[in-house]
């Protein structure tokens, strides 16, 4: 039957389901050292975006080759933010607990204070988003990678906002519906946002001494480097 042959496009998703569990539990495995789990997460999408755009490989070596390349920049970028994650829960704690006993404008003090942690909380969301498929994809330094992050999130805001829906349906799936599918986490994830993200990381590069994204139209020479991102 022809839904059964290579070339359908039911074969095609099974295929790249497998891949995405696969993906998923290499992932795990090099994220148990928690300080880890920056490159594993940039070797995982180095693998997923060739994927979506339909580039042949072998995954695991790819996966392997990109955690190695990509290991000393991913790791100081996730620690970075690692830090800035744990400063705003505990900004956050201590801004609801003072806000519940608290009366009059000392309230308000505190209500707005945790309005703005929000705000930056959903910053920090937007930078977790982008800047590792970014670290595997391009050049620049950590702090860059973090800003760009930033922008390129609020530019293309509604694709932010569906990056941000795969992860947490995935997250309540795995939660409240059904656990097991834990054994397609973030690889599915990875590979669902890599079909949304390779429309997007093509339209931006990077300067290297001004560090501020170019647009797609201006004509700018780029080449490519040894590990196969791309240097403008």
């Amino acid at each position: 039957m022809k839904i059964f042959s290579y070339d359908s496009r039911f074969s095609q998703v099974l295929m790249k389901l497998s891949m995405a569990c696969w993906l998923n539990l290499l992932w795990m495995l090099c994220s148990i050292p928690i300080f880890t789990m920056g490159a594993a997460t940039t070797a995982l999408y180095a693998v997923t975006l060739k994927i979506a755009d339909d580039e042949d490989g072998e995954i695991t070596k790819r996966f392997f080759s990109a955690f190695k390349s990509n290991f000393a920049q991913a790791t100081r970028i996730w620690l970075i933010l690692l830090a800035i994650g744990a400063l705003l829960a505990g900004d956050a704690w201590i801004a609801s607990r003072m806000r519940l006993s608290a009366s009059g404008m000392p309230a308000v003090f505190w209500t707005v204070n945790l309005a703005l942690i929000i705000a930056a909380a959903i910053a920090y969301v937007i930078v977790l988003l982008y800047v590792y498929p970014l670290t595997a994809s391009v050049e620049n330094t950590d702090l860059a990678m973090i800003r760009n992050s930033f922008l390129i999130g609020i530019r293309y805001l509604f694709c932010s906002i569906l990056l941000f829906a795969i992860h947490f349906a995935m997250f309540f799936l795995v939660v409240a519906v059904f656990t097991p599918l834990i054994l397609f986490g973030e690889g599915l994830c990875a590979l669902l946002s890599s079909y949304l993200l390779i429309r997007i990381i093509p339209l931006v590069s990077y300067r290297k001494q001004e560090d501020v994204p170019v647009q797609e139209d201006e004509e700018v020479p780029a080449e490519e480097t040894a590990g196969g991102k791309e240097r403008v």
